[in-house]
């Protein structure tokens, strides 16, 4: 059952969760600091020394410290890249989401770059059209991929998916009714999983995360808290080099935005 929760936010000094049942954990997201990026569209990811920020046609590595430039590219015009929506730095290979939503019949991609270079160096096609790709992000082993579904009618539908390395599916889940409205009219938009192997999701629009679990004897994700943070939605991502630092967009600014992730038991 989804919790109650009191949130009391404050942009400079983060925010703060309370929670009805008093054995709960209380969360708070710390505002570190903001940088202006001109590719800050639709997601951002992060790895040792980079944050890559991703634009629908677009990938911008910055220097993580200084936020300078360090290489850009761009899709070229036949390429198939309509629609990347987040990435994930694993070994070195940036992995970007990608579709051709909102034409029809959906294509959905899996887009590999070399993380230093940028060099696009392969494409991975889903035969899965019946919802569009948002993020992908690497746990435990495997491949966590969200199918996106839009509106009143269809939101209900997106589902998260565990691939295994030969890309079969080895799971799925469904969103709990709480977080499913708060993605209308839009949907789940980013995701990846952070501290204590919960899964952290965004909507398309709203200044929160949503907390969830994820449980191998149930098909629906359980919704453990929502909690603001000065976000945007969109792509988010988990720096693993820096345990606890988030980083995130707002797309109408163009900015990126780290942030600490704190728990208090």
């Amino acid at each position: 059952m989804t919790k109650q929760l009191f949130c009391l936010f404050s942009l400079t000094l983060g925010c703060v969760v309370l929670q009805t049942n008093l054995s709960a954990d209380e969360f708070s997201v710390q505002h570190l600091r903001r940088v202006s990026i001109a590719e800050a569209h639709q997601a951002v990811a992060v790895d040792e020394s980079s944050f890559y920020a991703i634009s629908n046609r677009t990938i911008a590595r910055y220097d993580k410290q200084s936020a300078k430039r360090l290489v850009r590219w761009d899709a070229p015009a036949k390429s198939g890249i309509q629609h990347l929506n987040s990435g994930v730095v694993v070994s070195q290979r940036l992995y970007c989401a990608n579709s051709n939503w909102p034409a029809k019949p959906l294509k959905n991609t899996i887009e590999i770059f070399g993380a230093e270079t940028l060099k696009h160096l392969e494409s991975k096609p889903f035969s899965e059209t019946q919802g569009a790709i948002n993020w992908i992000d690497r746990h435990q082993g495997a491949w966590w991929i969200v199918f996106a579904f839009y509106g009143e009618g269809e939101v209900r539908r997106t589902k998260l998916v565990r691939f295994d390395d030969d890309w079969k599916e080895t799971g799925m889940w469904t969103f709990p009714e709480s977080v499913v409205q708060r993605f209308l009219p839009n949907s789940n938009s980013g995701g990846a999983f952070g501290p204590g192997g919960r899964l952290f999701v965004t909507g398309h629009d709203h200044a929160e995360l949503y907390v969830l679990d994820v449980s191998a004897n149930d098909s629906e994700l359980e919704h453990v808290a929502t909690v603001p943070a000065p976000i945007a939605g969109q792509g988010i991502a988990w720096d693993h080099d820096d345990p606890g630092t988030l980083l995130g967009i707002i797309r109408a600014r163009q900015e990126v935005v780290f942030m600490r992730w704190l728990t208090t038991p």
